[in-house]
């Protein structure tokens, strides 16, 4: 014998055994009820009971359909059926108010059918379990899983609050409400006291129901804003920067909401059940605030409720915070953009001009679009557009040291090709000195490529002649005043910062009259993918965008502000996804009788002839004041190309602006300005001219140089 074998529990008595499962069954906390083949019920327990809201004797014999008048049950009379029909279990999901307490609850319902020891069907036992905290957890996290995907997609507070609203309410409030401090108050300044009233703008707002044209009219907010009376709920949790949770009979909610400017009136009129005020905190600055109603014939907000809408907001803060900070940095941006372009296109005598510059407003922010006008000698203009690769302060920064590097170089008067080049070299230097800040830990940019196009063209209105190079640039588009448009084939070149490779330039007579419209990239790719050039084409002209630019100047002629306003029109989309620069220019051509040239000879009495001619000429154009001074810079100027250059010899006066006076020899030697000592015979030429003209230089050309003076059209004291 076992001694260490475990002694036999002696069980209940029969009797006793079936008073026990009898108790469990009538105690259990799953309603619990059991019917017969006819679908009648034989008996429930007390949880059954009790959901059913009626006594236990008119229970008995009732059909599964007449049981809980909670939900479709004729659904489960008709599930009863089919379980007694095939013998098999099944399982339902039902979500209704329940008639005890009036909450909303979920419960699964499984029906399984009773059967004999042959495996007859003799009927079925219900189980209803309630699962309305699993429900309801699922439900919350699939409403943050929703708003996480759909809030934040843009960097627009604006928007951003529109997404918080859209995406709560209906499915976790009635009405919903996102209002935002206006800078300065909140964020780096701090929250604002329990004691202020604070300013609030109503940036979005959603009701689940429809408002009524017919009802109390929609809320009245000066300006989309509203002042929060002090202490009241709202001003509260922007004090203290924590969520709180008001049922609506409470004395503070009720007199804040009878005449609360933050509640439409149709709100106000069906009541508040119950509000949760969260502030959008983030990063230890409070934005706004968020307030949830819920209306009284709506279960209240409980404590899982207000956790849940902490949790959205906060998400929502997060982005309404970047979207401040990127509005922040973008308006700085594009105030260093701005101040880096022309502030006014001055009028010249060459060309009429205008133009257009659009920031992109896509996330990807600020471009390096640019453009200018520069004066050069001779009445020539020169006109420039270009694009650095990239967005934000670095590709402004970097647009503005190639604009003023361009007018550096377009001083010296380099001709477009050579201009181009010495670019080139600048930019490559610049991405250099960014690789090595980038290896040494002084900036935290990447180290990467700065890229960029230009456009650099000449226009000479005495010759009507344009000369134009490109670095990897869109063609500009040029319009005879006859409308036929047409892009100017440039020889290819390669973008700046690639170096090494050569730039050409092609040269073309222009029309008087006729319009050369200069752009970037930005607008001809703004009607979709491929509408534009293909990256590193240069020269592309096929895109749909381009066709489009094409016969868009091509219109009968029209005021340049109106011609660009049509282009803006036709090319762009409302929103642009990436800057704009548009330069138009109708060029213009100097009379006959405003240029004399006469060719000279090397010998020393042209000096005298010179003068006299210069004296003839301005008498002619009723300058007799401008003759002593236009002498002696004629004097020296011919004196120094006898002495010191080479034939052919050509003096040329251009009445323009100012009195322009050139003189032209086969030398490639630049002359300089020096001090001459006290006993020197020579060396005061230059600053002669220095100081009679008011700028004066020197520029190379194919056959040699030419130094130019140029005087204001006044007297000189």
């Amino acid at each position: 014998m076992d001694t260490n074998a475990a002694p036999d529990a002696p069980g209940p008595p029969p009797d006793d055994a079936a008073d026990l499962g009898r108790w469990a069954l009538t105690q259990f906390p799953i309603g619990i009820a059991v019917y017969d083949r006819d679908n009648r019920l034989v008996t429930a327990n007390d949880e059954m009971v009790r959901l059913s809201g009626l006594d236990r004797d008119g229970l008995t014999g009732r059909r599964l359909d007449e049981l809980l008048p909670l939900a479709p049950f004729e659904e489960f009379a008709r599930i009863g059926d089919e379980v007694l029909r095939t013998g098999r279990a099944v399982r339902a999901d039902n979500y209704f108010v329940s008639p005890g307490d009036g909450r909303e609850r979920a419960w699964a319902s499984f029906f399984t059918p009773i059967k004999d020891a042959e495996g007859r069907t003799l009927g079925l036992s219900l189980a209803a379990l309630d699962v309305t905290a699993e429900y309801r957890a699922r439900q919350r996290l699939a409403l943050v899983n929703d708003a996480g995907a759909r809030i934040g997609t843009t960097l627009d507070m604006d928007r951003t609050a529109a997404e918080l609203a859209e995406s709560t309410v209906g499915r976790f409030a009635d009405f919903v409400a996102v209002d935002l401090l206006p800078d300065g108050a909140g964020g780096e300044a701090g929250r604002p006291g329990p004691d202020e009233a604070v300013e609030l703008r109503r940036t979005a707002r959603r009701w689940a129901v429809p408002e009524d044209p017919s009802g109390p009219g929609p809320s009245s907010l000066a300006n989309g804003t509203y002042r929060c009376p002090p202490h009241s709920p709202p001003a509260l949790a922007l004090a203290t920067g924590k969520p709180a949770r008001h049922q609506g009979d409470e004395p503070a909610i009720r007199s804040w909401a009878e005449d609360a400017p933050a509640l439409p009136p149709a709100v106000r009129a069906r009541g508040v059940g119950s509000l949760l005020a969260v502030p959008l905190a983030a990063h230890d600055t409070v934005s706004g605030l968020a307030l949830f109603v819920r209306h009284p014939d709506t279960e209240p907000f409980d404590d899982h409720d207000l956790l849940l809408a902490e949790e959205i907001t906060a998400r929502a803060a997060v982005c309404v915070e970047n979207a401040r900070r990127y509005a922040r940095e973008r308006a700085v941006a594009l105030t260093l953009q701005r101040s880096l372009l022309p502030a006014r296109l001055s009028g010249h005598t060459a060309v009429e001009v205008t133009s257009r510059y659009l920031p992109a407003t896509a996330q990807a922010g600020l471009g390096g679009d640019w453009y200018d006008v520069i004066p050069l000698s001779g009445a020539r203009v020169a006109l420039v557009v270009g694009d650095v690769v990239g967005h934000g302060l670095q590709a402004s920064a970097t647009m503005g040291r190639l604009r003023a590097a361009v007018r550096t170089l377009a001083d010296i008067d380099l001709p477009p090709d050579e201009l181009l080049t010495h670019l080139d070299d600048l930019v490559v230097q610049l991405a250099q000195d960014r690789a090595a800040q980038a290896r040494d830990g002084d900036t935290g940019d990447e180290a990467g490529e700065t890229d960029a196009s230009c456009l650099y063209a000449v226009y000479d209105p005495v010759s009507r002649q344009l000369v134009a190079a490109s670095a990897d640039h869109p063609p500009p588009v040029l319009v005879t005043p006859d409308g036929t448009a047409r892009f100017l084939e440039l020889p290819p070149g390669p973008a700046l910062g690639v170096g090494g490779l050569p730039f050409e330039s092609l040269e073309v007579e222009v029309p008087e009259g006729s319009l050369l419209a200069l752009y970037t990239d930005g607008l001809v790719e703004g009607r979709g993918a491929g509408s534009g050039l293909e990256p590193g084409s240069g020269s592309g002209t096929d895109g749909e965008g381009s066709r489009l630019l094409r016969r868009t100047l091509a219109r009968p002629a029209a005021e340049l502000e109106r011609v660009c306003d049509d282009v803006l029109a036709a090319l762009l989309p409302d929103r642009p996804a990436d800057d704009v620069a548009l330069l138009l220019a109708r060029t213009r051509a100097l009379d006959a009788d405003r240029v004399s040239t006469w060719e000279l000879t090397d010998h020393p009495a042209s000096v005298a002839d010179a003068r006299k001619r210069v004296a003839g000429q301005l008498a002619a154009w009723g300058l007799e004041e401008l003759a002593f001074t236009t002498e002696l810079v004629v004097s020296e100027l011919v004196t120094n190309a006898i002495r010191h250059a080479a034939p052919p010899i050509r003096l040329r006066l251009i009445r323009d602006g100012g009195l322009i006076c050139e003189v032209s020899d086969g030398s490639s030697t630049s002359p300089r300005m020096r001090r001459a000592r006290a006993f020197d015979e020579g060396g005061r030429g230059l600053l002669l001219v220095a100081q009679l003209c008011r700028r004066w230089g020197t520029r190379f050309t194919s056959g040699g140089k030419t130094i130019w003076a140029e005087q204001p059209l006044t007297a000189v004291a």
